[in-house]
């Protein structure tokens, strides 16, 4: 199968989101992000892991994913912060999709996170940097195995999705 999705990976709060919907609107492609879809279907995040646990999640996710790179037609998609850890998601990703990984600090996480309201179950009600720390630390062998490795630290977005356009077009992979 040929990879033809572009896949925004990275921890939560790195701006994959933002970067997904922007990226999308300057290539022409639809946008998809992963957690908005199981919000649509199945409700809240913090209900899905306080009533049914991070398992049934990792579950609505997985689906997610494999029904949206499913498509003939490229998109980008905002992959949720915990997605790669589930080999299924990274065996699909890697046959279907460019991975991007949009890196910024631990520090800057914890920033963004407190200043947002969305609540993180992952984090718990006070997330602290070490816990922070600690996941980054779980997750970043699978997001370092991205196809590609943007840091976002002191960037804005259009810098980034400039060089991310750049990559891709080096790829060959802004096919007509």
């Amino acid at each position: 199968m040929m990879k033809r999705h572009v896949a925004l990976v990275g921890f939560m709060a790195s701006g994959k989101s933002t970067i997904g919907r922007k990226l999308a609107h300057r290539l022409g492609w639809a946008f998809f992000d992963t957690d908005a879809i199981v919000v649509r279907a199945y409700g809240p995040i913090p209900a899905i892991f306080a009533n049914e646990g991070e398992a049934a999640f990792r579950r609505y996710e997985r689906a997610a994913i494999g029904d949206t790179l499913e498509s003939d037609e490229p998109r980008v998609v905002a992959l949720g912060g915990g997605a790669l850890t589930l080999a299924e998601n990274r065996r699909v990703l890697g046959e279907r999709a460019f991975q991007i990984f949009i890196k910024i600090s631990p520090e800057q996480i914890l920033a963004r996170v407190r200043r947002s309201r969305e609540t993180r179950p992952i984090l718990g009600p006070n997330p602290t940097l070490a816990r922070i720390r600690q996941l980054y630390a779980t997750r970043l062998a699978h997001y370092a195995s991205s196809d590609r490795v943007i840091d976002a630290q002191r960037r804005n977005d259009r810098e980034v999705i400039d060089e991310i356009v750049a990559w891709l077009r080096a790829q060959n992979a802004l096919h007509a």
